[in-house]
């Protein structure tokens, strides 16, 4: 990944718009920034969300709170917890998310 005509900031995610996306359980709560192609994200999950589809983007992901269960389509499931994180390429294993209590993450692809 090329990192290019980024100029220095920070951001406030309080501050950002929030866009709703429902899963086929619950509701996923994206506050995204853009960055040339680098798209960056904190993720709220409510209790009970399942990711209605696989996604094939690759993506590094932080958990900030709660937990949060990666299901791969191989059938492998990861749980990440605070101060955890995954990373997975395009293309290389289809993924999707649950959560049982709930979780928010940080998200970069």
């Amino acid at each position: 990944m090329q990192m290019h005509d980024i100029p220095f900031g920070t951001t406030d995610w309080s501050t950002v718009p929030c866009t709703e996306h429902p899963g086929e359980t619950g509701m996923a709560y994206w506050r995204t920034r853009q960055f040339g192609a680098i798209r960056v994200r904190m993720v709220e999950y409510t209790p009970g969300y399942l990711a209605d589809h696989w996604c094939a983007k690759g993506h590094i992901v932080l958990c900030i709170a709660g937990e949060l269960q990666t299901e791969l389509q191989d059938g492998r499931t990861f749980t990440l917890r605070p101060g955890m994180s995954y990373q997975v390429a395009d293309g290389a294993e289809a993924h999707r998310s649950r959560t049982g209590p709930g979780a928010t993450i940080f998200l970069v692809d």
